[in-house]
Order: structure tokens, then sequence, then C-alpha cells
């Protein structure tokens, strides 16, 4: 028998619940007609468990109204209320009169069947003071990952990573067995979350904790499609729960005083509740969950979909793939499509279309013939993940209309302080210039102002947002191959690209609707500004040591980009220097980039320029060609930057991403500098180059890097004044041999792969700053999941051209190895 105590965690409000829970905490969200907070404790009385406390914040008299003391469940429990949010940690230390033994913790609004006996001997045979319950999973990006050793120590947690930190597959579940002691640097009152500062606290401290892998079902109930998932695994058996009626026939249960009528057609599995009446030709389809006390209408048809209770839906009415809380009246000949959900209260009148994605909120009216093409409030719910590598991108019209930019510029500036101020800009596309009005709409509503920039580049941007003191930017660009498909890019007060946590942030917002709103009163004006490339250009102007020695010199150079407004800028930029430029337009005829290139090298040989560049669209990138031909691109931009950053002797420390070339550091550490890598999404890069203001050695490696025309000028800069050309610096710079391969997958195998390179490479020296990285004294390989494809980047570098292409195919091997032997 296991004695131990019990603490469910019911403080959830559900946010991204809603309208399920408009009215309700989320552990009172109904699976199968009672409470998900019901089968946890159900569970903990199966394994004689009935000491229970309950944490509670949010809505606790609908819990405690519910469940009472516990008594009809022959439980007692214990309630204690948050006042203030405490955190997990501090909302269980809040009950630390109950916790004078090993208690379990567990999550009121997850449904599990896992077997306590197992995973508290676990605990006991470890000897272990917290224990935390893991469970292996496909797509581990929303959980905290566990890592432990092969005793099931563990040895590392990363809290919700990016692809190229998913170095597992075993995630959190918020379940945790504990010894009360670990809880004693804290105090009643104090907020602290388990994951975030309890757990690395005791892994800092060598506190023995462990992890127990379940092999039983877990479900988060965290969104309306895993909400679903949980009761349609039920349904299939894939739970060990019981459902409390009588399966009349294979896959088919039809709770007591329910009534079918005639030519009703069952399609298993399908769960009917009591006191239902299911009017003549109804078709019920597979996955159909119908709550106690509804009124089904003749010749309806369900398909995927779970009602509440006391629901009328009237003749001819279709639902698919919807849920439709308590108390809803759905007349005749309504349409609800996939991934719907209707708030408890709401009538929809004769003839509504609710189209995919639609939520409506609880208690609304729907007139009669009505489409609903946007939640009924504020808009269209989106994909739950909407960032890619760098920026959100879409076609226009398709993926990114005005309605959808409103929101996410409502979204954004919601995360913002008050009175923030936000730069807004776009290329010189009328269809930009569409969404970047809708963008503006969207953040005044929340009360934020905006500086409106015209004809604008990334870089542009990301200055202006420092130039003005401004909390954040936006830039919207049409691609330069695809012309319906749009890059809207966000910034933080700085400069730099937004990180995860804040587009996690505005993802949340997006997908719950849930945006400031200001008073009539507190809408701003908008600040236009037509021609801020001349203050962008006369900034950049002043980063030139020698202005005069430029304009006698005179130098060449031939330019070209796929933006025609890059073009224009930095031809006004090099002529201002005193250059004599010449633009490049054929770059559209050609089919590839590579092909134009070697063109363009030609023609720099051919014309005798002293430099040549091709910018990227965006303005941040380019592509030099020195006077031989030679290209200088990527890695190799990346190293010249290196060398002329430290000829410069202004900066010490060097940034660089984490799968730069190795001679970096020999390159560096002879000037007595030091390297910092960072992870390779542009975001931490920039956040590093700029997070000391404008510190001039960081903020010059910020404009090499991600400036393309400054960078452009600034190198033109350091050849005129050292009296140099481009081809002796390119002379200067050491041999290295890097590979970059890419090998196609599934996104559910990503997190196996890493689990399994880790497991298979215990012993070597081992890097897991991003993906995992193997070193050696002949070179090193990085395995590491692209974020925004099914696919494993492999990097390599070796002290040879052949070692580096030995190291490419053994890790490839490997990993291909992996995804075959699934």
């Amino acid at each position: 028998m296991i004695v131990i105590k019990a603490v469910i965690m019911a403080g959830g409000k559900g946010t991204r619940l809603r309208p399920l829970t408009c009215g309700i905490p989320k552990p009172m969200v109904p699976i199968f007609n009672k409470p998900v907070m019901e089968y946890s404790i159900e569970l903990l009385k199966k394994y004689n468990i009935d000491d229970i406390a309950v944490t509670m914040a949010y809505l606790p008299s609908v819990i405690t109204d519910y469940f009472g003391s516990g008594k009809e469940w022959k439980v007692k429990l214990n309630y204690f209320i948050e006042e203030i949010p405490l955190g997990t940690g501090g909302s269980v230390k809040n009950a630390e009169e109950f916790l004078d033994d090993t208690f379990i913790v567990i999550s009121g609004d997850a449904l599990t069947d896992i077997n306590i006996k197992k995973a508290v001997q676990f605990h006991r045979d470890k000897k272990s003071k917290a224990t935390l319950i893991l469970k292996k999973v496909s797509v581990p990006l929303e959980y905290g990952v566990v890592i432990t050793d092969e005793t099931g120590k563990v040895i590392r947690f990363l809290e919700k990573p990016s692809w190229g930190e998913v170095f597992s597959d075993t995630v959190n579940t918020g379940i945790y067995i504990l010894e009360p002691e670990v809880l004693d640097d804290y105090k009643k009152g104090d907020n602290f979350d388990f994951s975030k500062d309890l757990f690395p606290k005791l892994l800092k401290e060598q506190v023995p904790m462990y992890g127990y892998i379940m092999e039983d079902y877990w479900n988060d109930i965290g969104d309306l499609n895993s909400y679903m998932k949980t009761q349609f695994d039920i349904l299939e058996g894939k739970v060990k729960v019981k459902l409390n009626c009588d399966e009349v026939q294979k896959g088919i249960w039809i709770d007591e005083g329910t009534k079918i009528g005639e030519n009703v057609k069952l399609y298993p599995p399908v769960y009917i509740g009591k006191n239902t009446i299911v009017g003549d030709a109804v078709g019920i389809h597979p996955y159909t969950i119908i709550g106690e006390n509804c009124e089904i209408g003749k010749e309806a048809t369900l398909k995927r979909s779970i009602l509440w209770k006391n629901i009328k839906i009237g003749g001819n009415t279709h639902l698919s793939g919807t849920t439709v809380c308590s108390n809803t009246q759905i007349k005749n000949g309504v349409n609800i499509y996939e991934n719907s959900a209707v708030g408890s209260g709401t009538l929809l009148s004769k003839g509504v279309i609710v189209k995919p994605n639609i939520k409506i909120w609880p208690d609304k009216k729907i007139e009669e013939d009505t489409i609903v093409s946007q939640n009924l409030v504020w808009g269209t719910k989106q994909r739950k993940t909407i960032f890619g590598y760098k920026d959100v991108s879409g076609n226009i019209n398709i993926d990114i209309t005005p309605e959808f930019a409103s929101r996410l510029g409502s979204a954004f500036a919601s995360n913002l302080e008050k009175e923030a101020t936000i730069i807004v800009s776009s290329d010189k596309s009328n269809a930009c210039d569409i969404i970047k009005n809708s963008f503006i709409s969207g953040i005044l509503s929340t009360g934020a102002g905006v500086i409106n920039l015209k004809d604008a580049s990334m870089p542009m941007n990301r200055f202006a947002v420092r130039h003005y003191d401004a909390d954040g930017g936006i830039h919207i660009r049409l691609d330069p191959y695809e012309k319906d498909l749009a890059h809207i890019e966000f910034v933080d007060e700085n400069g730099a690209n937004i990180d995860r946590n804040m587009e996690r942030k505005i993802e949340n917002l997006l997908n719950r609707d849930d945006f400031k709103r200001c008073s009539v009163e507190n809408i701003k004006s908008v600040m236009h500004v037509d021609n801020f490339s001349s203050l962008y250009m006369k900034n950049g102007i002043k980063l030139m040591s020698d202005i005069s020695k430029i304009k006698r010199c005179n130098p060449k150079v031939m330019i070209s980009s796929t933006c025609k407004n890059v073009l224009n800028l930095s031809e006004s930029f090099f002529q201002s220097m005193g250059c004599q430029v010449q633009c490049e337009y054929d770059l559209y005829k050609y089919k590839s980039l590579d092909e134009y290139i070697a063109d363009f090298s030609s023609k720099i040989q051919k014309n005798t320029e002293n430099i040549g560049m091709i910018l990227s669209s965006n303005g941040e990138n380019m592509i030099l060609i020195d006077e031989k031909g030679r290209i200088i691109d990527k890695e190799m931009y990346t190293l010249l930057v290196t060398n002329i950053l430290l000829k410069l002797g202004i900066s010490k420390e060097i940034i660089v991403p984490y799968t730069a070339p190795k001679v970096i550091d020999k390159m560096v550490s002879s000037f007595q500098g030091k390297v910092i890598r960072t992870k390779t999404a542009p975001s931490y890069i920039m956040k590093e180059m700029l997070k000391n203001d404008y510190e001039e050695n960081m903020y010059l490696q910020y404009i090499l890097n991600y400036d393309a025309i400054l960078a452009a000028g600034k190198i033109i800069d350091f050849l005129i004044s050292r009296d140099c050309s481009l081809s002796d610096l390119v002379d200067e710079l050491p041999d290295f041999y890097l590979i970059k391969k890419e090998i196609a997958c599934d996104w559910q195998d990503k997190g196996r792969v890493i689990k399994e390179m880790i497991i298979n490479h215990k012993g070597t020296n081992m890097e897991l700053f991003e993906g995992i990285k193997i070193n050696n004294d002949k070179g090193w390989a990085l395995i590491l999941p692209d974020s925004e494809r099914a696919v494993f980047n492999v990097y390599t570098e070796g002290l040879s051209e052949e070692y580096a292409k030995e190291l490419s195919t053994q890790f490839s091997q490997k990993v291909e190895n992996i995804l075959n032997n699934n």
C-alpha cells in the first residue's frame, strides 16, 4: 500500500482553451460529463491516496462548490487559495502545513492513468528527494525537456526549447514525487516555479533528483486540439479510465434515459450521455461525444464533435470537428466546421455558417444566415505557431490579410509597456503598404504610438528604433522571388530581432484574441517620416574615418540587388561617399543566384572594379566580390569582418554564431581577444552585439553583419584608409574546411534523433549548447535540427577538406541510420 499525500494543482485559468474556460477554471473543463480534475482524484483514490491538498487561484469557488469536502469520492480535500500568483512551486509551498511526508504533485488539468505505485517505488529505490515524472513525446517544443543519465538521474533542464535546444524527447509532465525538505529554502508566500527555480537549484546543489519515464497515458489539456484529442483517445481505449455507462455494442456507449429515433446511424466510436433525445435519420459519425440532456433534431449530422450538456440542435444541421459548450441553442440548417468552439449560452440562428478555426464567446446571439468568418469580436484564429526562423511569412491576402495584420499588431503592442512607441515600415510595394496600414491600426487600438517610415529597409527600421528611442519595430517586405510572399520582422527596443520568448507571448495573445484596447481619447495620431533615408545615410557617413580621402580616390563599385529600393539606397549612399557606382539590373534574368554570381564576378574583373557587391533584398546581408573575382560569402565574410575588427583594434570580443569555423579562435587569440559564440538564430547574435547600446566595438560588429549598405561603406573606408585592396584582405584569411549538409526527417523524429545521438556518443567530447556537437583533435560535427523545415542540418569542419568530407559522411550516415531504425 502507498502511504503518501497528494497535491492537486488547480490554479489554471486555461486562457488558451477559451471560450471553453470563460466562466470556469481549467480543471473544471468537462471530459465525458465530469471535470478533468475528477479523474485526478479518482486516480489518487485508486492507489489509496485519500489525503489531498488542492491549490487554487482562479474562480476557486467553482471547484469547492463541486467537490466540497471530497466525501463523495471517499477522500479528504484540503483547499489552499493563492491571493496573488505564487508560481507552481509557490502554490505548493502555500500548503506547507499539509506537507509533512512524501507527497505527489499532480495537475488538475491534465489526464493521466500513470501507475503511481511504480513511480513511488522508483522514487524510494533511488532514494530520490525529487522525482520528476517524464513522458516521451515526438514534438517537445511546448514542454520542458528533461535530460537524464542511464540511471535516471536528472542532469539537465530546458524550458520550452527551440529545435536547436532539443536534446531529448522526454518532457516534464508536471507530476512530481517530492520529499518536504526540498522546499525548506523557501518561505510560504514566496513566488517560485518548480522547473525554472527549484529543480535547477537542486541540480546545482547535487540533491538526489531522478526522472521516472512513464509508459502510461498522459496529455496536457492545454488547447482545443489537445482537449479534443484526449477524449478521442478515451474512446479508442488508449486511456485506462472507465466510462460510467453501458457499451451497447462495440464502440458505442449510450447512458440511461437516452432515446434514439428511427433510421439513426451510429458509427463507432460514439458516446451519448444521459437523457438525450436523438431525432429521426440523424447521422452520428466516429469520435462524436454528446453530453447529458441534449436534443438532436432530425436529419442532423455530427462528426468528430464534442457537445457539453443541455444543448439543442435543430434539424438538418451539420457539425464537424467542433466543441459546443453547455446551454447552447443551434437552430435548423446551421453548419459548423473544423477546429471551432462555441461558448456557453450562445444562440446560433437558422442558416448560420461558422467557418473553420472560429471561436464564439459565451452568451452571443448570431442572426439568421450569418457567415461567421472571424472570431466574434476580434478576428480569425490563426495557427498556433506563426514565427519561423526570424520572421512571420505568408502569402498576401491569403495568409497575411489586413485583418490578420491588425490583430498581429495589437498582439505585439499588447506585450509592450503602456505608452509604447513602435516604428512601422515597409518596402516600396503597394501590397506591403496595405499590410503596414493594418498593422498601424492594430497598434493604435491598444493606445500605443506609431512612427511610420516610408520606403525603408530592415536596417533602417532598426536604426530608427534606436534613433527615436522606440520600444520596438515592425518591417514588412515582399519576397524577391515569390511576389505574393510577404516577410514581417519584429525588433525589440535595441533594434535586435525579438527572441523566442517574446514570439511565444505574441502567439499566445494572438491565439486567445486577448489584446489591450484603449479608450477613444487615448488613441494617438501617427507620426509620418517621409525622408528618413537621408538621416540614416547621414549617420552612415559619420561611421567613416576619412570621407575626404574616399572622395579623392573615387573607388569604383558595382552593385546589384533583387530589391530596387535597397539598390537605390545603396547607390545614393555610395555616391555621397564619393564612389563611382555602377548598378546591375540583370539578376532577375537568371535561373539561379549561383549562375548570376559567376557572371557578376566576370564583369568585376573585366571592368576593373575595385569591389562588387550583391545586396540581399532585406538590406541586411551581402556577397562581396574582390577585384580578382573571388566570392566572399557566409563563413568567408565572417572571417573578413573579424579581420577588419581586429585590425581596427577597437574590439577584443568577437561575436559569432555557434556554426562559425574554429579558425576564428586562432585569429582572435593572436590579437589577445575573445570569441563569444551565440546560438545561430539572428536574434541571439544581434542581442549580444546591441546589448551595450552604442558601444563602438559592438555596434560596428552589428553594422558589419546586419546592415549591408553601411557595412559595404565601412569596408570601402577601411580599404582606402589602409591603402589596400579587398583582395589583399582576402589573401590574409586562413584556410578552413566547413561543410553543411541537410537530411530530411519528420518533425516528430527530431527529439528522438538528438536523444539517441547523445546516448551513442556518451564519453566523447560533446557540447549541448545548441543541437549536439562532437569534437575531436581533427575537427567537429554539429547536428542541428532546423527550426522551420523538416530537416537536420549537419555541419562539419576538419583540419583538411578530406577530413571535413569524412566527418560529414560519417555523421550524416549516423542520423540517417537512426531515422531508418525507428
